[in-house]
């Protein structure tokens, strides 16, 4: 295969950020990692004279880097992507023509999404944990004021905006809520009244007159 073409660019790139991802985000001792690097510096030694390759190299292995303090570090994500975004500049530029280099950009950026496979075969390494842990509270921060409004409700009286069959949408105090009856068909316009709360699960039944 040629290395100066479109397809080896594709391939090369594809799978140098596919194994090169991958070992940042589960545990393979490194081996990924040298696969992935592998790969790139193919790609480059392919299209650079050794003076600019020495330099592309340089910015992609500080992109590198900056993925790595932000895993270790700060692990909000902000320099992953500008690392990424530093990639796909870098292999752009590297290429003779654009259409090679759009290759190598579309193989970059399948081979980032490729990466996120390693997560369901190898084990996770842990140090994105601080930033799904950040996620999950605020996630969790999120449901709780959710949940508390819903559990405010208990009791309140509102309408049935339409039939409950048994599920359907009711209003209280001017806001929409779907809600289901409890086993009984509620017709449109019934007034109706908050029994029970199951998270976001709301259990009406009729108002007697």
């Amino acid at each position: 295969m040629d290395l100066e073409s479109s397809l080896a660019a594709f391939i090369l790139t594809f799978l140098g950020m596919m194994f090169l991802l991958g070992e940042f985000m589960v545990k393979l001792k490194g081996i990924s990692g040298i696969l992935g690097f592998g790969f790139i510096l193919l790609f480059f030694s392919a299209h650079l004279s050794s003076f600019n390759l020495l330099i592309v190299v340089s910015i992609f292995v500080f992109a590198i880097i900056l993925i790595i303090i932000d895993g270790k570090l700060l692990n909000d994500g902000t320099l992953s992507v500008i690392a990424i975004i530093l990639m796909l500049l870098v292999v752009g530029l590297t290429t003779s023509n654009w259409v090679t280099g759009m290759y190598a950009v579309i193989g970059v950026i399948l081979g980032t999404f490729a990466s996120f496979l390693f997560l369901k075969i190898f084990p996770k390494r842990n140090m994105w944990d601080r930033m799904a842990l950040m996620d999950r509270l605020t996630n969790e921060g999120g449901y709780s004021s959710l949940n508390k409004e819903y559990k405010e409700l208990i009791n309140k009286v509102g309408v049935a905006l339409t039939d409950l069959r048994p599920v359907g949408t009711i209003r209280i105090n001017g806001k929409d809520y779907s809600a289901i009856s409890n086993g009984i068909w509620i017709k449109k316009n019934e007034s109706i009244k908050v029994v029970q709360v199951d998270g976001t699960k709301i259990l009406v039944e009729i108002v007697e007159n």
